[in-house]
């Protein structure tokens, strides 16, 4: 399900703050308000304001065969798993937002349930207090997870995001390679393709035949956001009463909030997002194993919880250009990395004997996976993990870094330029890529036809 809806709520009343406050009234007579918000927490007020935007698989009861069709899926007999959960995080004072990303296996526990995964805390809620009480047990669960305080909810469903995508219209992605899932019904070639509502829909959802399942699943989500957000804001959109009141019936009719929740205000505050001024991370994890819990055998997301507290803070941080330059990141230890390692040489074996390279270093590394040819062997990070980028660099030499959103861990991209990951640490250093500019695992250095299909579209290439 598409967490990052509820981020074009956001971005569709930055709009129309500014435009006219009749759409606003519109807006606000369409949304559906619940208790969402716990009576009581044991977690304080922290510091600037953090919204929970939760996307379920649910299947409104009211939703027709030819809905359910264009959905690609059938009823879902009143299922309510939340499958993409985001905290939107507003520091004190402006600054830049954060899009920080919960996957929906991450191992957790729940109040009342014992340990469990994330996407279940929900569901628990709701059997005794319907979606008021799934909404509070799953506040709960994420507030003792980070020690956040959540102020405000909004939650979307399959259908309302299906009734957003159709009303936005098209979006364009790029693919390193061609996808045929049936279970998703995602079906496109590799390189550049323009989506309707319903392949939009399945794109955000697929994650099977994904080299890493969920973790990519949300990768591909907040590729989206990030690549497209600003066409929420475009001229076709905002100077269009049409659209634009079309697009806001959409978006209201499709969302609950708790009752407090003041778009007005919040979008004052997130006005700065048409200027890219948004940031997309996900909690720290370390790895994604598979355990045995009461017997059985449970595939999990694992949470850092020793990087938790750290993490947290970084949302409130500061930096200017000045600093930044000022200030180069340190390094970590090789155990505190976690990393993937993905073939785009064309060697067979070359991501498994970097992999086996990099566990022996100390690093701990998930399942590699093979992405289309590329000439350059670059390091993709998110924002939030330069260190550790930094420190996958010195076993990699030649190695070009690059900050790219759409990635939840250091990622390591082999080309045919023969640089690889050694089990030793070289007294020489990478280069540095460009940052921010990318968008997704493996997005240096694609096939020249891709590549210029991308750059047309200023997008970049994903799995």
């Amino acid at each position: 399900m598409i967490r990052w809806i509820a981020i074009v709520v956001v971005l569709l009343l930055v709009g129309t703050v500014a435009y006219a406050v009749y759409n606003y009234q519109t807006f606000v007579g369409g949304v559906t308000h619940i208790d969402a918000l716990p009576a009581t927490t044991s977690v304080a007020k922290s510091s600037g304001q953090n919204i929970l935007l939760v996307g379920d698989d649910h299947r409104p009861a009211n939703a027709s065969a030819e809905e359910l069709a264009e959905l690609g899926t059938t009823a879902d007999g009143g299922g309510t798993n939340t499958d993409s959960m985001l905290v939107l995080h507003i520091p004190d004072g402006g600054g830049q937002a954060s899009l920080v990303s919960f996957p929906r296996d991450s191992w957790v526990s729940i109040p009342g349930y014992g340990m469990g995964k994330l996407n279940a805390a929900f569901a628990y809620g709701s059997t005794k207090g319907g979606a008021a009480g799934g909404a509070q047990l799953l506040i709960s669960t994420i507030e003792n997870l980070t020690d956040m305080h959540i102020d405000h909810f909004v939650r979307i469903s399959m259908v309302g995001f299906y009734d957003v995508a159709k009303a936005l219209g098209p979006i364009q992605v790029c693919l390193n390679n061609a996808v045929d899932d049936p279970y998703s019904t995602f079906k496109a070639p590799a390189g550049v393709s323009e989506l309707d509502a319903k392949q939009t829909l399945a794109f955000v959802r697929q994650r099977h035949g994904l080299p890493n399942g969920d973790i990519d699943r949300e990768a591909r989500q907040r590729y989206f956001l990030s690549a497209e957000a600003h066409n929420f804001l475009s001229a076709s959109t905002l100077l269009n009463p049409g659209r634009l009141k079309k697009s806001l019936k959409a978006v209201s009719g499709a969302i609950q909030t708790d009752p407090d929740l003041n778009w007005i205000t919040l979008g004052l505050q997130l006005k700065n997002l048409a200027g890219g001024n948004l940031k997309s991370t996900t909690i720290p994890i370390t790895g994604t194993p598979t355990i045995y819990y009461n017997g059985t055998a449970v595939s999990i997301v694992q949470v850092d919880t020793d990087k938790m507290a750290s993490f947290v803070a970084s949302l409130d941080e500061k930096t200017t250009a000045t600093t930044k330059a000022a200030a180069a990141p340190t390094t970590v230890k090789p155990s505190q990395v976690t990393v993937q390692v993905l073939n785009g040489g064309g060697v067979a074996g070359a991501a498994a004997t970097a992999t086996s390279s990099l566990t022996s270093a100390g690093f701990t590394v998930m399942t590699p996976g093979t992405v289309s040819t590329r000439s350059a062997t670059t390091i993709q990070y998110p924002a939030s993990m330069t260190a550790e980028a930094k420190t996958l660099a010195k076993y990699v030499p030649g190695a070009t870094l690059e900050a790219v959103t759409g990635v939840s861990n250091v990622t390591l991209v082999l080309g045919t330029d023969g640089a690889t990951a050694s089990s030793k640490a070289s007294s020489g250093s990478s280069s540095a890529g460009s940052a921010g500019s990318g968008s997704g695992a493996g997005t240096s250095g694609s096939s020249t036809k891709k590549t210029e299909a991308a750059a047309a579209t200023t997008l970049a290439c994903i799995n």
